[in-house]
């Protein structure tokens, strides 16, 4: 049972990071530099950065969760 668990943090873990890089990524294509105030970079990256894993942490919880209701789908039918 303990592997089972190992097997669902490392999916989590690695489901997490990758969404968050997409949000990242699909977050690059706004043109924030009209919003942002000048001289406060670090506050604009800082803001991209927690967008970013709100972002890709609620997606990677839906698909997270997704599987997991789909995995007990089975019980459904039994």
């Amino acid at each position: 049972m303990d592997l089972l668990n190992s097997e669902q943090a490392v999916i989590a873990i690695l489901a997490n990071i990758f969404f968050i890089g997409i949000s990242f990524y699909a977050l690059q294509a706004l043109m924030v530099d009209r919003i942002i105030k000048k001289n406060h970079v670090f506050q604009a990256q800082l803001l991209f950065i927690l967008t970013s894993i709100t972002i890709g942490s609620s997606v990677a919880n839906f698909f997270l969760n997704l599987t997991a209701w789909s995995d007990q789908l089975q019980f459904l039918f039994n």
